[in-house]
């Protein structure tokens, strides 16, 4: 799952960085709305999180533009102003949810847990294709009741797949979700995180489309 932060506070943009990295997330941090905004166009993230405060121009102001570039992107707001008043505009403007600062870490990431919900096509924390039982909430992987080890990289491959079960994800939207922006990768990294991940799951679970990327078929 990409995430978009926008956030001008580096310290708390950093400690963010570093704690939802922990936790499965890849994170690529913005500290204006501007710069926001065009990378919104080019590299489409999986959700924003977006600071009210920035330097160039109102977080609101942004929240609006990205609302006439797309409806359904989802957006989290996290912002120092806790007035009622503040909070209605922005859901009216088309927040998602909204997260007053200063915040708790667990709440942040049970509301985050919600909007991915939103965006799969997988509503619940288990996710069962044929022996294969992937619990979101606990990050854990299960193949004929057992435990699988797997890598972070090679469970955030497996969830993106699991979630878009029947859908084919190209090599590129695989990677975004798997790296950050300023994070070097081998040509074959993903092809070799594959064929690390086949060796643990069930003969053909994962199908190549050959010349686009890969699939998990429901069963």
């Amino acid at each position: 799952m990409q995430i978009l932060l926008v956030e001008d506070d580096v310290s708390l943009a950093s400690g963010l960085v570093t704690s939802l990295s922990r936790e499965g997330f890849i994170v690529n941090h913005v500290e204006s709305g501007g710069y926001a905004l065009m990378m919104i166009k080019t590299d489409k993230p999986d959700i924003v999180m977006l600071d009210l405060g920035l330097p160039d121009m109102d977080g609101l102001t942004v929240l609006k533009l990205i609302r006439q570039q797309d409806n359904e992107l989802p957006i989290l707001v996290l912002t120092a102003r806790a007035a009622v008043e503040e909070k209605v505009v922005g859901l009216d403007l088309g927040a998602d949810d909204y997260l007053a600062k200063p915040f708790e870490m667990s709440e942040l990431l049970a509301r985050l847990r919600v909007l991915e919900r939103r965006l799969s096509s997988q509503k619940q924390s288990n996710i069962v294709i044929g022996t294969v039982v992937m619990d979101t909430k606990h990050q854990q992987v299960q193949v004929n009741g057992k435990i699988v080890d797997l890598s972070r990289r090679e469970y955030m491959l497996l969830k993106v797949l699991m979630e878009n079960a029947d859908r084919v994800q190209t090599r590129h939207s695989m990677e975004s979700r798997l790296y950050r922006w300023d994070e070097e990768l081998a040509s074959n990294a993903l092809e070799v995180h594959i064929h690390h991940l086949r060796k643990k799951l069930p003969n053909h679970f994962i199908s190549t489309v050959r010349g686009v990327g890969y699939t998990i078929k429901m069963r």
